[in-house]
């Protein structure tokens, strides 16, 4: 493809790109990563602001962000106190992207906020493409913060002939160029392990049990939907101060479950389900069912990571739950915003803290508190 096929993918107000020009793919200036197209306006460096007394004044201190979750980056960049990177983003015709960073980076400490949640390939590629312009561009460290760590389900050879993904994610991060990375509620922790560069692993639970804590609920107990959630449902259920109980799940498929039995009384208590993603939400609905069933008063859920897959939003709109509240490491979707039973909490202050103690190269580990 010569360069004059280029087509930008473009925001609201976004400028289209001007196919005339030869010599590059070309477009305006966004003022941050993933908005393509810009708003018209030349880029100019952007000026940097640090939060007096807390970021290093040694290095430079810089946050881009893909197009997965803009909204999320400008709510780190708030709260950190530094403004989102500017860059270009393009894409040919064939739909190829096109990246470029917009300002100096050269020796700088750089952040790059992307989950790569649906489409989860392009949002994939895209980080990937990112980093490796970082890379060329001479950044001096870059830690891909990643909120939501796609492909994590495939995390071991459970059958026959199966790829293990979670570790062929971790392997193309760092040879595109990640230093380290930032990573929050892993589908299974020892995903860490497959990393050969440093990992901080942050757990959405201090935000989710600070709103369950207000909420209050009488005779409330803490459920794990599986066996591999317990560690987290117990720790959940530890700092809440409530009992825990488990369902006991077989997967008899990919996105279908089978509910078997529940492990722990829950007759007249409000139940808790914690989990760290809602994908079909199958898992959630029949776990809910099952738990009422065994007499429970009224069933809450709580999870990392709103995947909303095909029938998920209409499974919770029309279940018997009572409230499901998730983070926005992935953009709710239009329709699901609509949905009075989903609640979004925002983690921007957690990944904020963490990352200015990366930069600082102070203690990440009491944000577990």
């Amino acid at each position: 493809m010569n360069e004059q096929d280029t087509t930008a993918v473009l925001s609201p107000n976004a400028a289209s790109v001007d196919e005339t020009q030869p010599s590059s793919p070309t477009g305006t200036a966004s003022s941050a990563t993933g908005l393509p197209g810009g708003q018209g306006k030349t880029a100019s460096p952007a000026t940097e602001k640090k939060r007096a007394g807390k970021l290093s004044e040694a290095k430079r201190f810089k946050i881009f962000c893909g197009s997965a979750n803009r909204e999320l980056a400008e709510e780190i960049c708030k709260f950190v106190g530094v403004p989102l990177g500017e860059t270009r983003l393009q894409r040919f015709s064939d739909g190829e992207v096109h990246f470029q960073l917009l300002e100096n980076v050269r020796g700088a400490d750089v952040f790059v906020v992307q989950p790569t949640c649906f489409p989860v390939d392009q949002h994939l590629v895209e980080l990937l493409i990112m980093m490796d312009a970082l890379k060329r561009a001479s950044a001096g460290r870059i830690t891909v913060v990643v909120p939501y760590y796609g492909y994590a389900r495939q995390d071991r050879k459970d059958r026959p002939r199966v790829a293990i993904t979670s570790k062929l994610v971790a392997d193309l991060l760092t040879t595109a160029g990640a230093n380290r990375a930032l990573l929050v509620d892993l589908h299974a922790a020892q995903i860490q392990g497959f990393f050969n560069i440093p990992v901080d692993h942050l757990f959405a639970s201090p935000v989710l049990v600070g709103y369950f804590r207000d909420l209050n609920l009488p005779n409330l107990t803490v459920v794990s939907p599986d066996a591999g959630g317990v560690e987290r449902a117990r720790f959940f259920a530890k700092k809440l101060e409530v009992p825990l109980a488990i369902v006991d799940k077989r997967r008899t498929d990919i996105n279908v479950t089978e509910v078997m039995n529940v492990i722990g009384d829950v007759k007249g208590r409000t139940c808790l389900i914690l989990d760290d993603i809602i994908d079909t939400a199958g898992t959630l609905v029949k776990t809910a069912e099952a738990l009422l069933a065994q007499g429970a008063d009224k069933v809450y859920a709580c999870a990392s990571h709103a995947v909303l897959s095909g029938p998920a939003v209409e499974r919770i709109a029309n279940s018997r739950l009572e409230q499901v509240v998730v983070t926005n490491t992935i953009p709710l979707q239009e329709h699901a915003a609509k949905v009075g039973k989903i609640k979004v909490l925002s983690i921007a202050g957690l990944l904020g803290r963490a990352i200015e103690s990366i930069h600082m190269e102070t203690s990440v580990s009491t944000l577990f508190n």
